[in-house]
């Protein structure tokens, strides 16, 4: 009767398959047959006999899957309530599957080995070694039977090794058990393995020459290469006693096999693992066996073959693993050898050193790249920079150097052999550009280390290529820079080799100087070669960028030679204002402008390291800058700015505060006769009369070249540069004796602490009161009325550049649209610079306002209502990517930097009514996000709504994290300040074991408020405002904020007002904030450990005065009623003795599991639950706690031993 009903449901089940996997289906019947599957697998008591039926060798392979997926999930959701006789009956008829019920090994799908072999894992994950001790046994009877048997084993102790070691997918208990019995049993299992790969490869290479036993010897290499994927899964875990073995045999093995092409990957994989392994110093000295003369022969043969048969993926693959392994070798040899080590170096370093030399000459950039770490470390070791074999590979190095920096091997490109490997590893120009960017950084770094060795072959080899570079004639290339004609593009050959030059130059030349003592420097060589640039005339602008770079790495000369320098800043002076075609109307192109920039930024740079040596030259650069000033379009604002902050650097030098005032009045009046002007007054005090000032209101017809208003706008842009730039450079004498002795000294605080005086403050704050009226306006500029009265060309000049967009998404630039494009494309795309640095400008004026002027800035008459006033009018209707910077640039430095006797009149009456509308604003914004992605697509509105909802969405981050920075300035730090230091510590909170909490990296108990906060705290609506937003933010889908703000954020601010009478509904709502939070973030290991801290805390802080805490536990879904019992009895019981803190954190995260998100993909997979089998171990100590009731599935003792 039975078997009728399996043959019958058997047959609908084989129709059912049939219909799910024919790709003519209807949808409908597919989801018929799927839904009918998926019943038959829940709910069919005869599952075992159908699924063995179905996995029959007559059948097909898709129903034969389908009947071993049957075996497999009534393996993983049923066993625990199968009858010990069926749970035999299935093991016994699996093991009978592989012995006779498959294909062939070269016959059989690999899916229908991998399903077997899972069933097979599965059991035994539940069953071994208690219940089934004969099961290693078992396998190894099986593999006897032939090849088809034995692969089937390698991939079972694959699995195992994979699901209990690697992946850890089962209970910490019935882990340890499984792991222990392998680690017992390691040496028969290690044994097995290499004599399964011995034999099989030996008949592999005995057959393979015979054609007669083609498919025999196919039949062994299939079985060799699962030993070896075997192997791989055991090697980075067991002792390394067993690798190392028998004088190393297995490593002996894996180095001859280098050279059998169908095993040469898997040995390189293997070998690599081994050779990476970590662990006692003392126990990886037997590695040192692949310097000897044997294994390095196999490598580098193996090498030679594989690169000499052209480029062939799985060849370059190898040698990319051939490459990782040598790279791991020197690795291991800086590990070992060291001053307390008796590991010498190995006899073959030098063929070593000749091998990895050649990787890095390889055409592929991704291997001449794999290597530059381990060069680095070789450079850096204690023991072998000394060696003479290192010493004499640094020439040999730099040279390859000179080759490795040149930006060649773009995938899209043919002109260099690079391009070819380029197009296996990179997708785009782009990616290998990031690429590129990052591999030359880090060659800078390894150079600078091999010229720390030897200084002077670097210096010698960076003025040979200079020279040449010099006097070779330029070659643009195919393709013309759309600058001018004959001019480079950054593909052109000559820009190549000239971008590459320098960079090495730059990176040797500056190690010199830092390496040798004064008298050593090569001084006359130095001045040559710098007298040879300053002589080299060129058009091209992106040859003199690189000019000018080398004038910069070579200024360092001039320190000893002084009379050069007028020389010096001739070149960089005609180099801003260089122009390809005088007096042009066209846009200048980025290049032109990188130029200029390049030139300000150089003499900036010259002023601000070496003012000691330009100070007898200022009367000529004054002079200098007054004539390049004289003619206002001669130069644009930022370039106007640069050369008077260069003015001002040098000014600090004349440490006479006197001179110094009246130089910077002198230098500041034409600013000042503008700025004060009746007109402008006018101007920058009414929206409608600025928006038609700077054009704003205009229709134009020639977007591209017709600007009526520029000349207005510079002026603006002129006023706010040198202001910033006036305060940002303008100092008093750094030490203290010069201070006083120019007359910068005015007092002393009550703590002690000295005043000063800044010579620019009384020019800058009687400028102050128009800049403010600039920022109101601006802030006005947003209202609705304003925005319509932009004129049509101008209608969206308030928003976002294209760049600013492109950046918030991480979306790249086109690589040539950077250098031949006119930085400002047409009028509007002027009109928005304007705004965006104009605005920008004005916050880091007020921002670096204290700093430079202190007290005479924080005292000034009514700031904090002029502030409130104008930075922070009509916030309504600032974008976010207006409010970001300000923030960022204007209110984190004041907070800062002020001082704390001025908190009461300056910080907190500005920072209480911001906080409580910056929560406010967010809370807004993120329901918005909240809803959108609650709501199904709507239709879809214009203007590409996707990447708008993006851009909006990211800015609402980046603006949390803005305001979440500025928060938690009012704690003292306990991690570090910046978001990108934050991801180094995400690792740290992960846990380790499943059932471990990173409590390591949570903030101390104790975590006090810094002065401010406490000051702040005491304001009742800030302090709301403080404590809602922060706990408010941790349900905000943002990962980076919600894990910041839990750990340095929100304990802190609540144990301020704990002292108080909490109501205890706002008790509710903190602790219920954290549990919410965990439901969003709980996915994430490093937020959820910080939660589960968070909530620990708040629960042990609270819960003995307010009981409401409970109720909130209790609503947890599936929360056990009496482990929580449990819980609070002993939490307030103080008369019993306190359990150990990680146990009681362990207790509590199980009591609130339910509350804590998964990832999508694991919301709703079902739960596997595989019970624990009496202990293997006994415990030393047993524990009286009544915890020892429970196993780590929280069910009793009885269970534990159900068989």
């Amino acid at each position: 009767m039975v078997g009728e009903q399996v043959n019958s449901l058997c047959e609908q089940l084989v129709k059912a398959v049939t219909v799910i996997m024919d790709p003519a289906s209807t949808q409908r019947y597919r989801l018929e047959a799927l839904k009918f599957c998926e019943e038959f697998k829940e709910k069919c008591p005869i599952c075992v006999p159908c699924g063995l039926k179905l996995a029959e060798k007559t059948q097909t392979a898709i129903v034969r899957h389908f009947g071993l997926q049957i075996l497999e999930h009534v393996v993983k959701f049923r066993w625990n309530n199968m009858p010990r006789l069926e749970k035999v009956y299935l093991k016994n008829n699996v093991m009978g599957l592989i012995s006779s019920g498959t294909q062939s090994i070269l016959e059989e799908e690999s899916h229908i080995k991998d399903v077997l072999s899972r069933i097979v894992v599965e059991m035994i994950k539940r069953e071994w070694p208690q219940h089934w001790p004969d099961m290693l046994k078992e396998l190894d009877t099986l593999s006897k039977q032939g090849e088809t048997q034995t692969e089937l084993v390698m991939f079972i102790l694959l699995r195992l090794a994979e699901d209990v070691v690697t992946f850890q997918t089962l209970p910490t208990q019935r882990r340890r058990d499984i792991q222990q019995t392998l680690t017992q049993n390691m040496e028969k299992i290690f044994s097995f393995l290499l004599t399964t790969l011995q034999q099989n490869v030996n008949k592999y290479r005995r057959m393979k020459t015979d054609l007669t036993q083609g498919p025999k010897a196919q039949a062994n290499c299939r079985v060799g290469i699962a030993a070896l994927n075997t192997l791989a899964g055991y090697i980075d875990w067991v002792a390394l006693s067993h690798i190392t073995a028998d004088n190393c045999k297995l490593l002996e093995m894996l180095c001859l096999l280098l050279n059998e092409p169908e095993l040469q990957i898997g040995a390189a994989e293997c070998l690599l693992i081994a050779v990476s392994r970590k662990g006692k110093l003392e126990d990886r000295k037997p590695l040192m066996v692949l310097f000897g003369d044997v294994a390095m022969h196999y490598i580098l043969s193996a090498a030679q073959t594989a690169d000499g048969e052209g480029l062939v993926e799985k060849h370059y693959v190898f040698l990319k693993r051939l490459c990782q392994v040598l790279c791991a070798l020197g690795s291991q040899l800086c590990a070992l050898l060291g001053s307390d080590s008796d590991v010498e170096t190995p006899p073959n370093f030098g063929k070593y050193l000749d091998s990895f030399l050649a990787f890095t000459t390889h055409p592929s950039q991704f291997l001449r790249s794999s290597t530059q770490i381990t060069w680095g470390a070789l450079f850096r070791h204690e023991v072998l920079s000394r060696d003479p074999l290192l010493l004499g590979m640094i020439p040999k190095y730099l040279r390859a150097s000179m080759t490795n920096l040149v930006k060649v091997g773009f995938p899209s490109k043919s002109d260099s052999p690079s391009c070819e490997y380029s197009r296996f590893d990179f997708d785009s120009d782009e990616d290998f550009n990031a690429f590129f960017n990052s591999f030359r950084a880090q060659q800078g770094e390894v150079m600078r280390m091999a010229c720390r060795l030897d200084p002077r072959t670097g210096f010698q080899m960076a003025g040979e290529w200079l020279k040449y570079q010099l006097t070779t004639p330029v070659d643009t290339g195919p393709m013309n820079s759309k600058t001018g004609e004959g001019l480079c593009s950054i593909f052109s050959p000559s820009f190549v080799q000239w971008d590459a030059m320098t960079f090495f130059s730059e990176s040797v030349i500056s190690q010199m100087f830092r390496t040798l003592d004064k008298d050593e420097i090569p001084v006359n060589d130095g001045i040559d070669l710098l007298q040879l640039v300053l002589n080299f005339e060129t058009k091209d602008p992106l040859i003199l960028s690189c000019v000018l770079t080398n004038v910069s790495a070579l200024f360092p000369f001039v320190t000893y030679r002084p009379e050069y320098l007028p020389q010096v800043l001739s070149k960089l002076f005609a180099s801003v204002t260089f122009e390809v075609i005088e007096e042009s109307k066209a846009p200048r192109t980025r290049a032109v402008k990188n130029v200029r920039r390049h030139a300000c930024s150089s003499i900036i740079k010259m002023c601000r390291d070496y003012p000691q040596l330009v100070l007898p030259n200022f009367e000529v650069l004054y002079n200098h800058v007054k004539q390049l000033l004289s003619n206002e379009l001669l130069l644009t604002q930022m370039e106007k700015c640069a050369l008077m902050e260069a003015l001002v650097l040098i000014s600090n030098q004349f440490k006479d505060y006197e001179r110094q005032k009246a130089f910077l009045e002198e230098l500041m009046a034409p600013v000042a006769g503008l700025w004060l002007s009746p007109e402008m007054q006018r101007v920058l005090s009414d929206p409608e009369a600025f928006i038609s000032y700077v054009g704003a209101d205009n229709k134009i017809a020639d977007p591209i070249l017709e600007d009526p208003s520029g000349l207005n706008r510079s002026r603006i842009s002129f006023c706010v540069y040198t202001i910033l730039g006036v305060v940002k450079r303008a100092r008093w004498p750094a030490a203290p004796e010069e201070a006083k002795a120019g007359g910068f000294l005015v007092g002393y605080m009550p703590s002690g602490s000295p005043i000063y005086r800044n010579p620019c403050t009384e020019q800058v704050l009687k400028l102050l009161d128009n800049l403010l009226a600039l920022i109101r306006t601006h802030n006005n500029l947003y209202m609705p009325e304003m925005v319509a009265r932009l004129g049509e060309t101008f209608a969206k000049a308030l928003d976002m550049l294209e760049v600013e967009k492109n950046a918030i998404l991480g979306l790249p630039q086109p690589l040539l649209e950077l250098y031949d494009s006119p930085v400002y494309k047409t009028v509007l795309e002027r009109m928005q610079g304007f705004f965006c640095t104009l605005y920008d400008n004005c916050f880091h004026i007020l921002g670096n306002a204290g700093p430079s002027m202190q007290q005479d800035f924080y005292t000034v008459e009514g700031l904090a209502t002029q502030l409130l006033s104008s930075a922070f009018i009509n916030l309504n209707n600032i974008p976010d990517y207006r409010l970001r910077p300000m923030l960022r640039v204007f209110v984190k430095p004041l907070v800062l930097f002020c001082p704390s006797e001025y908190y009461e009149t300056l910080v907190c009456p500005m920072l209480g009514p911001l906080f409580t509308y910056l929560h406010m604003r967010l809370s807004q914004k993120w329901q918005v996000i909240n809803q959108r992605s609650m709501l199904c697509e709507d239709d879809a509105a214009d203007d590409n709504p996707e990447s708008q909802e993006m851009l909006e969405e990211q800015l609402v981050r980046l603006l949390t994290r803005e305001v979440m920075d500025l928060i938690i300035l009012m704690v003292p730090p306990c991690l570090p300040q910046s978001w990108e230091a934050m991801l180094t510590v995400l690792p740290l909170l992960c846990s380790a074991d499943d059932e471990a909490m990173a409590t390591e990296v949570t903030p101390p108990a104790s975590a006090e408020l810094t002065e401010l906060g406490k000051c702040l705290m005491t304001q009742e609506d800030v302090c709301t405002a403080l404590l809602i937003t922060a706990y408010t933010s941790l349900s905000w889908k943002d990962t980076l904020s919600c894990q910041r703000t839990t750990t340095q954020l929100c304990w802190p601010l609540l144990k301020q007002v704990l002292q108080g009478n909490l109501l205890p509904d706002a008790v509710s709502w903190f602790f219920a904030s954290v549990l919410k939070g965990l439901q969003i973030h709980g996915q994430h290991d490093g937020c959820m450990a910080a939660l589960v801290h968070l909530a620990f805390q708040i629960y042990e802080a609270l819960r003995p005065r307010y009981t409401e805490l409970k109720a909130v536990m209790e609503q947890i879904p599936d929360i056990q009623r009496d482990s929580l019992e449990q819980f609070d009895s002993k939490l307030l019981n103080p008369t019993l003795q306190k359990v150990a803190d990680k146990r009681r954190k362990d207790h509590f995260k199980r009591l609130i599991t339910g509350c804590i998100g998964k990832p999508l993909g694991e919301q709703f997979r079902k739960e596997v639950h595989i019970r624990n089998l009496p202990s293997l171990f006994k415990k030393v100590k047993p524990s009286l706690e009544p915890d020892v009731l429970e196993n780590e599935d929280g069910e009793g003792l009885t269970a534990l031993f159900e068989s």
